[in-house]
């Protein structure tokens, strides 16, 4: 043993084999999958469900009371033990049971029985976690072999009896939890069903509420819309205690709402004011703390999608004094101390660099409002995302602080702050679970703090007890008692998530870190590797559902940052615990913590740029059974090339080719893209954004698409990393919201945009971005003229006064006559047909002749001018669209009148991204 151990003193937690215990999980999964389905069934049904569940129990567990009472005797005759063994009657002990006293003469005292007592004594203590002598660490195993009782057995039930009784209780167990779920799960759905909330959601009424907050408020991130931006608003979730319509007097009730504020005013009828984002009544919302209830005026409306946790979302729309909040009861005593921690984390990380005041927040206290669309996606595309949340490792971290480590939780030789401190370990143990409360009300009782809570709480515990196998049953005791709490947590994918991930680190992580060690890998390197690998696996199909790809760099990069991420949290709490007391020592705190914090979003950020971060995957549980299959079969061939070290290295290598994906080879292996390709149209969805070839590695850039992972992707893919130019046509969304993404880590010269400024919030966007890299912004004005290399180019488009003034920015789109070794491309933008026929009356419409590449105006809708479509008669039309666009982009009419011009067309809605290759004689297009 000692050998083994690799310690003078032998292992302090020895592995212990033996079988699961699985008892628990059928009625975990069973009150999982029931609170799953009777969230929204019918009433009538969950309460047939749920009294036939329970009749079927009771004839159950009747069968087994009566069996247990006339259950035979075991071998020896006897009678049921304490703990659960046979005594015998004779003064022949059975075969591993306990060293019980004679009936028919004195105990033994030689000193074989003494022996014998003290072994049986020491199985005993293994039983419950302390079965290591004290002094030498060794487990002490009795000469007479394993307990001969089943662990699947309750205690008192003899050794041989049937084993279909203690099946009927194991069936009576799961009809029970069943039953417990069918109520619990119909007592949360009726809240959704019941009161007049769902009466007026349905019929758009405007209402009076009082609210009470149940999180936290939420700015959300604007999104493309077609060719807009949604405008800014806060959301929050709240239970609503009083409603009022109409004048009518308020009604009592309870009913979960999301309440979405907009914090922007629109444009005024004129069309021509700005839009103003109203701080005052944003900061109002944002500043408010879970568990403050508050008056309110909107719309009730009902909830988007079916299954959702609320019973109508009520919209606060009036620009007037209503918009701001009026708060009836102030929030508790908990949360405001916990609001002022929170606030005190934010303003000392306030000084920090860009990512770590972003991170450490959404580190410590799951505080994301810092964190950029740029870092979020990095950290996504990586599977990092679970460090932006709070989870179970959080807590794991700071209590192993406190008890040190866990397998040494229970011994005299424990470590951590309390042995230290000499605080004993009952107080410990009331001192961890004050740390664990505090945690929940800190980062508050949301559902999945209340799930990080008790997963980590319930891996903490049960690896202190050093049992390997009580570790399955305490997860699935954590399952049932939360889902019996949250029915709603058994339709969510981030509780699939935190069940999944530790499952993993429980089964799989282990055994993985025992094989990589027999085969000569140190143990930390070992264990780090198992567990990521482990998480990966069982996690991967899951995460595939909701983002229909898979990352190649998951695994390296969660092992890159393992050893960055318990220093930052530990400094992050320390941080947290004294910003209320002493700033300045918190500020030093918050400066530890962002060296490590630094790492983990650089990590983040250098693994998405690479090429091969992640690749395409079907989704939906389609495509996730299709990835559990093909992790089925990859483990058995890992296994088998462990053995091999030489493959092992060069599937290595493979690997490291394909995430990096040079661009040589990427030519060589995928022919894209094509060699001498000229113009290439981007699939960046409903939205435009196009590339002209100026040398190796160099792109001029035409407008940059609504989404900045699409078009970074493209450009990556297409080798561009020098940019001189970017043209944005006009500042719709669908053409300028991916300009993050154009600029990310490449060398970009000037930004060329229309001279008609509107909508003002996507020029104020342009700006910024380009203010935050130091591009300069120039005006695009007909006549101008460039070139680069064998590419020059000329603008068409608008002239330098309109008259009239366009009716929109689309009319007002920048229009590119492009020539590139022979080839004559004409950009128009998204001009429509005012546009288009003010440009076939200018001087510029002379030089239209032997166009070979048109691309179509505004996605190919059916807002187009004939004539210029006869005129123009290119040889090929490329249109850029989303797939199942809501506007049916491209038009069938356009369609049919290019292909009348003898044009071949191509829409990247169907035939993904395309390139344009060869000379003025020939063309060819090849399609990623």
């Amino acid at each position: 043993m000692h050998a083994a151990s690799g310690s003078r003193l032998g292992a302090s937690h020895p592995r212990q084999e033996g079988p699961v215990d699985l008892r628990l999980v059928p009625p975990a999964l069973a009150a999982w999958a029931t609170a799953a389905w009777t969230l929204d069934a019918p009433p009538r049904l969950v309460g047939c469900v749920v009294l036939l569940c329970v009749i079927v129990a009771g004839v159950l567990l009747g069968g087994w009371g009566r069996g247990a009472r006339g259950a035979p005797l075991s071998a020896g005759g006897g009678v049921p033990g304490g703990r659960g063994e046979a005594t015998p009657v004779s003064g022949a002990r059975p075969s591993g049971g306990p060293a019980n006293r004679s009936l028919d003469g004195p105990a033994d005292r030689s000193p074989e029985g003494a022996r014998d007592r003290s072994a049986e004594g020491a199985r005993d203590r293994s039983r419950d976690g302390m079965g290591d002598d004290s002094s030498t660490g060794t487990r002490l195993r009795s000469p007479e072999g394993p307990r001969s009782r089943s662990p699947y057995r309750p205690a008192g039930w003899p050794a041989d009896a049937p084993r279909y009784e203690w099946s009927r209780m194991s069936g009576a167990a799961v009809l029970l939890c069943v039953a417990a779920a069918g109520v619990s799960a119909g007592l949360h759905g009726a809240d959704l069903r019941r009161g007049p909330v769902p009466v007026l959601a349905r019929e758009y009424a405007t209402v009076t509420a009082e609210v009470e907050l149940t999180s936290d408020p939420r700015l959300v991130r604007p999104r493309v819309r077609g060719d807009h931006v949604t405008p800014d608003s806060v959301l929050v979730d709240g239970q609503v205690r009083s409603v009022a319509a109409d004048g009518a007097a308020g009604v009592t009730t309870r009913a979960p709402v999301l309440l979405v504020v907009d914090v922007r005013d629109r444009a005024g009828p004129d069309g021509g004011r700005p839009a103003v984002v109203r701080r005052g009544v944003r900061q109002a919302w944002l500043g408010l703390l879970p568990s403050t209830r508050v008056r309110v005026t909107g719309r009730l409306a009902p909830a988007l999608t079916g299954g959702d946790r609320i019973a109508a979302v009520l919209r606060v729309r009036d620009r007037g004094a209503r918009a701001v909040p009026v708060v009836v009861r102030k929030p508790s005593a908990p949360q405001r101390a916990a609001g002022r921690l929170r606030a005190g984390l934010r303003e000392a990380t306030d000084g920090l660099p860009a990512d770590a005041r972003a991170l450490l927040p959404g580190l410590v206290v799951g505080d994301t409002s810092r964190i950029t669309p740029e870092l979020d996606e990095a950290f996504k595309e990586t599977d990092l995302a679970h460090t932006l949340a709070v989870s179970g490792s959080n807590l794991t971290i700071m209590l192993a602080l406190l008890l040190g480590p866990p397998g040494l939780a229970q011994h005299v030789e424990r470590r951590g702050l309390a042995p230290r401190l000499g605080i004993p370990l009952r107080t410990t143990a009331l001192l961890g679970g004050a740390l664990t409360l505090g945690f929940v009300v800190v980062c508050r009782p949301d559902p999945s703090v209340l799930r990080a809570a008790a997963c980590g709480a319930v891996v903490l515990l049960a690896l202190a007890t050093g049992r390997r196998r009580s570790l399955i049953p305490a997860l699935a005791t954590a399952v049932l008692l939360l889902v019996l709490y949250d029915p709603w947590l058994a339709r969510s994918y981030g509780f699939l998530l935190s069940v999944l991930a530790t499952g993993a680190l429980l089964t799989l992580a282990p055994r993985w870190s025992t094989a990589l060690r027999r085969r000569g890998l140190p143990p930390r390197l070992a264990e780090a590797l198992a567990a990521a690998g482990a998480a990966q696996a069982l996690c991967a199909p899951v995460v595939a559902v909701l983002s229909a790809r898979v990352s190649m760099v998951a695994v390296p990069c969660n092992l890159l940052v393992e050893f960055a991420v318990a220093p930052a949290t530990v400094l992050g709490f320390t941080t947290l615990a004294t910003a209320p007391w002493a700033m300045p020592a918190a500020k030093a705190s918050a400066w530890c913590a962002s060296w490590p914090a630094e790492w983990i979003a650089g990590v983040a950020r250098t693994g998405a740029a690479l090429p091969g971060a992640g690749v395409d995957w079907p989704g939906g549980w389609g495509g996730a059974l299709l990835l559990a299959l093909a992790t089925a079969v990859a483990l058995p061939l890992g296994r088998r090339l462990l053995r091999r070290p030489w493959l092992c290295a060069l599937c290595a290598a493979l690997l490291l080719l394909a995430v990096v994906r040079p661009s040589p080879l990427t030519r060589v292996l995928t022919g894209w893209p094509p060699p001498g390709w000229r113009l290439a149209m981007c699939d960046v969805g409903q939205g435009d954004a196009t590339v002209l070839a100026a040398g190796e590695g160099t792109g001029v850039v035409v407008d940059a698409g609504p989404d900045p992972a699409l078009v970074d992707r493209c450009l990556d893919r297409l080798g561009i990393t020098r940019i001189p130019l970017v043209v944005l046509t006009h500042f719709h969304a669908d053409h300028v919201a991916g300009l993050p993404g154009v600029l990310r880590g490449r060398a970009v010269g000037a930004i060329e945009t229309t001279g008609f400024a509107e909508p003002v919030d996507q020029v104020a966007f342009v700006r910024r971005e380009a203010e935050a890299r130091r591009v300069p912004l120039v005006r695009a004005v007909a006549g101008e003229r460039r070139r680069l290399g064998s590419l020059d180019w000329e603008v068409l488009w608008p002239p330098a006064r309109q008259v009239p003034e366009p009716e929109g920015p689309n009319d007002a789109s920048v229009t590119l006559l492009v020539r590139s070794a022979g080839i004559r491309m004409l950009l128009l933008g998204d001009l429509e047909p005012l546009g288009q026929q003010a440009l076939a009356r200018s001087p510029a419409a002379a030089r239209w002749g032997g166009v070979d590449v048109l691309k179509v105006a505004h996605h190919g809708s059916a807002y187009q001018d004939p004539d210029l479509i006869r005129a123009v008669a290119p040889r090929l039309a490329l249109i850029s669209a989303g797939a199942d666009n809501p506007y049916g982009h491209p038009a069938p009419g356009t369609v049919a009148a290019l292909r009348a011009t003898g044009a071949v067309v191509l829409r990247t809605d169907r035939d993904g991204a395309l390139a344009v290759v060869g000379t003025g004689g020939r063309l060819r297009v090849a399609r990623d």
